[in-house]
């Protein structure tokens, strides 16, 4: 089964199950990982799921849509790898993504 690690900002990981066709909100939410509050429910409409992807990473992600960067803009935080983990679906070629939480979430 393909892995993804949370990485809270205190350091502390959490290594779960990746499932393909879930987004990285939906697994994180599954696997009680902190810091990623869905007020919205994975709408990409209030930015409580954003997340920091290593950079490694980014080129085999879909590019981020318009909807998704004017969510960014009203997030604390925000850096160039920032993301929101509801417009982010996993799939088998992420297997040993790291994604870095935020310490504005906790």
């Amino acid at each position: 089964m393909s892995k993804i690690k949370y990485i809270e900002f205190s350091g502390t990981e959490h290594l779960v199950d990746g499932v393909v066709g879930e987004s990285l909100m939906e697994i994180a939410l599954s696997n009680d990982v902190p810091g990623i509050e869905a007020d919205c429910g994975g709408s990409c409409a209030c930015g409580t799921c954003h997340v920091y992807i290593e950079n490694n990473w980014l080129n085999k992600l879909e590019e981020k849509s318009d909807m998704e960067n004017s969510m960014l803009e009203f997030t604390d935080n925000v850096k160039e790898n920032s993301r929101l983990s509801c417009q982010i679906e996993f799939q088998d070629d992420l297997d040993g993504l790291e994604v870095k939480l935020p310490e504005s979430q906790y």
